[in-house]
């Protein structure tokens, strides 16, 4: 946004500019935008929205001294920031949030040459790991911009737009959601060329009642395309058969779709002669994998065929777990939705923060940090991971899924049989929910109220050798296990004895 003025600003926001600031003429625009004035660096727009406890448009005043290049507020807001601070630009607008976006619709249209692309992801699990995917997968080809860690609201997603830089050709965005007309909204903002929908699983189920309504609210995605986008939906999920479009290119992935694991080879194996077999198990980090590229997969944006029938598509990712495999297939398919086939590529890839990332403890424990969220698909991924990868114990600290209405205890306890059938050694769960999960478990397990007593509970429990999964809902807190197990924080702060980095307490069972 720096290229625009502040009439122009104005005018992309659907604001009412109420001042220009100083040299009105050559201003340049400001350096980004932020909603938090206790964030806000100098340079940037400060956007004051309606939240349930207070109005961020009461701070525009405190915004404009601390450097802000302008506000865009409320008109009552507006009058008292020009009124407090009789400088930079002031902009007025009844609904700041719905300027807000406006913002980034405008601004989606100045990058790149004509206006950037844009991939938008939702799904109940893995659409965070499948951007960071495609966003790896596309860089060779594109100037990529990912939306960053959970920017993926109908506040956090403008601002990932508005974040990427004038040359920007691709944006790739996560759309999440909790209710209806949510995807809607947002698929309105982005205007997505390419709609990829990773999977629908039983998330949030306490406010949508059942799976076909989750899959309806996700589908709101395909509704709000236009009519030269493309759809990428996975081949086996019938609950979204009835809101495909006729009039759109749908691109499958997984078994029997038109991109699917043709075999993942480990690193140094022979290259298999067969490409029409099975896909085989091994899935050897830095191993091969081919990937089979069906006709649907291959046609052009006209409607024409491909040069061929079917390809295949070398790729050697960093990650070898099963899950992360799918959300490959989904990257490359939304990829050939683009029109471009990667091929031969060295895939490494920055997954966000929280969401799997293995670390080597000291006294030779694995940490598989996975705390960010959970639900029942998730958890299941998770423990194959833990089975897939461990050397030795496995031991899984699980906490309460949140959000999953009436069948909230079965599911529990279907991870807790999952978690038997994957040989996990040792289980502690955490929160009166999760508790169901050792109930399925159908073995000794350790239940405990809350995090910090699983952290206080884990020092006399681990062993070397062990890999110890993190995994349960954002508000069960299980960070602070993986900060203990780090040795980055402690359980509490009222005298607790560290011991090797970890904090020691009794058992809870």
């Amino acid at each position: 946004m720096r290229r625009w003025q502040p009439a122009r600003l104005a005018g992309a926001a659907g604001a009412r500019l109420v001042a220009a600031g100083a040299g009105t003429g050559a201003e340049p625009g400001p350096r980004g935008a932020s909603v938090d004035s206790r964030t806000l660096a100098p340079g940037e727009l400060f956007i004051g929205l309606r939240g349930e406890r207070s109005d961020g448009g009461e701070h525009a005043a405190d915004a404009l001294a601390a450097g802000a290049w302008g506000v865009l507020v409320a008109p009552e807001h507006a009058e008292r920031a020009l009124a407090a601070v009789a400088c930079g630009v002031v902009l007025a607008h009844p609904q700041p949030l719905r300027g807000l976006q406006a913002l980034a619709r405008a601004w989606r249209e100045e990058l790149g040459e004509g206006g950037a692309r844009v991939v938008a992801i939702t799904g109940s699990t893995g659409k965070t790991s499948t951007k960071d995917i495609l966003a790896a997968l596309l860089s060779p080809h594109l100037r990529v911009v990912a939306s960053p860690e959970n920017l993926n609201t109908e506040i956090g997603m403008p601002l990932a737009m508005l974040a990427a830089p004038a040359g920007t050709e691709l944006l790739v965005l996560e759309m999440a959601m909790r209710g209806e007309g949510q995807i809607a909204e947002l698929t309105s903002i982005a205007l997505p060329d390419v709609g990829v929908i990773v999977n629908v699983g039983p998330v949030h189920l306490e406010l949508l009642g059942s799976l076909p309504a989750i899959a309806a609210a996700k589908a709101e995605l395909i509704a709000g395309l236009g009519r030269d986008a493309r759809v990428v939906v996975p081949a086996a999920e019938p609950l979204l058969q009835r809101h495909l479009r006729a009039d759109l290119q749908t691109i499958t992935f997984g078994p029997g779709g038109d991109v699917s694991l043709a075999e993942a080879r480990p690193a140094g194996a022979p290259q298999a002669r067969d490409h029409t077999r099975q896909p085989t198990p091994e899935r050897a980090e830095g191993g091969e994998i081919l990937i089979r590229l069906g006709p649907g997969a291959l046609r052009r944006r006209d409607g024409g065929e491909g040069a061929q029938g079917q390809a295949l598509v070398r790729l050697r990712p960093s990650f070898a777990q099963a899950h992360n495999l799918r959300n490959l297939l989904a990257a490359v398919a939304a990829a050939r939705a683009l029109g471009i086939t990667p091929e031969g590529e060295e895939l490494r890839v920055s997954f966000s923060s929280l969401r799997g990332e293995r670390l080597q403890m000291p006294g030779g424990v694995v940490l598989i940090n996975d705390c960010y969220n959970a639900n029942p698909m998730s958890m299941h991924a998770a423990i194959d991971d833990l089975a897939e990868t461990a050397a030795g114990r496995r031991v899984a600290v699980l906490g309460d899924m949140l959000e999953l209405g009436d069948g909230a205890r079965e599911f529990h306890r279907q991870v807790g049989e999952h978690a038997a059938q994957q040989d996990v050694g040792l289980l502690v769960t955490v929160g009166a929910l999760a508790a169901e999960i050792g109930a399925g478990f159908g073995k000794e397990a350790i239940a405990v109220p809350d995090a910090r007593a699983a952290a206080e509970a884990l020092p006399g429990l681990l062993r070397a050798g062990d890999t110890v999964l993190v995994k349960g809902s954002r508000g069960v807190g299980l960070e602070l296990i993986a900060e203990v197990l780090r040795g980055a924080g402690r359980a509490g702060d009222h005298g607790e004895a560290p011991l090797g980095g970890l904090v020691a307490g009794p058992r809870s069972r």
